[in-house]
């Protein structure tokens, strides 16, 4: 026990170091650019490590869970545990998230430190890493082009239609699986399966903001397209006179 928490306070200490460095690099950036490059690097390496264990390490999570931890599951999860304390003191100090993301980190830095304590169920701790943070470079890559007028495009809206089909099929189909897979399971603990359903369960408050983001994102659209449809008609007219 003593070496996970040495080992969090070291990946906590990098991610802090890595931050430093894109401050020190992006001198002219704000704060918040260099915390979200610290928040895309970890969810690309996250994706990667987690995606290794689950579709090549394994053991399969959705046959397999409540499983006892391997160690390249700790790794995978000591590393993330150190990000999210990082950056959930980060969204704290500047005040820049809400309630809700901020009970997105404090329950997953808690999932975390429970699977590592009980020694087992890691197999189900990576998926959701994996599951959670896939979206992760889309949603950066948003707010980055956002930042430098580049968001109001096609590629801003290719980003915004893949953000909001990934997270849907991720977080309620393929989330809804493996919280039933944990469910009908005999082995995982009760705490880890309470675990579960509460993410899942915030899960669908993401959903539902994101869903109302596509409703408004659709208005908008099609007033564009309605906008463009007209300037073509009084174009015509206008050639014709």
């Amino acid at each position: 026990m003593a070496l996970l928490v040495v080992g969090s306070l070291l990946c906590l200490c990098g991610w802090s170091l890595i931050y430093i460095i894109f401050c020190a690099l992006n001198g002219s950036r704000g704060y918040e650019w260099n915390c979200r490059l610290v928040t895309l690097l970890h969810g690309v390496l996250v994706v990667c490590v987690t995606g290794y264990i689950g579709y090549v390490d394994g053991p399969w999570p959705f046959t397999y869970p409540g499983m006892k931890n391997s160690n390249l599951q700790i790794s995978a999860l000591v590393l993330s545990l150190g990000y999210f304390i990082f950056d959930m003191v980060w969204c704290m100090y500047f005040r820049t998230e809400g309630f809700v993301m901020l009970a997105h980190h404090t329950m997953s830095i808690l999932g975390i430190m429970l699977t590592l304590s009980l020694g087992e169920s890691g197999i189900e701790g990576c998926a959701v890493l994996f599951g959670t943070e896939i979206t992760n470079p889309l949603l950066q890559t948003r707010w980055f082009l956002r930042q430098t007028g580049r968001y109001e495009t096609r590629l801003g809206d290719a980003v915004d239609v893949a953000f909001v089909l990934l997270f849907v099929f991720m977080r309620v189909f393929v989330g809804g699986a493996m919280l039933y897979c944990e469910l009908i399971s005999p082995r995982p603990k009760f705490f880890m399966k309470c675990c579960g359903v509460a993410l899942y369960v915030l899960s669908w408050v993401f959903v539902v903001d994101i869903g109302r983001f596509a409703v408004r994102k659709s208005k908008r659209w099609r007033n564009q397209c309605e906008e463009k449809a007209a300037a073509v008609v009084n174009g015509h007219e206008g050639k014709m006179d």
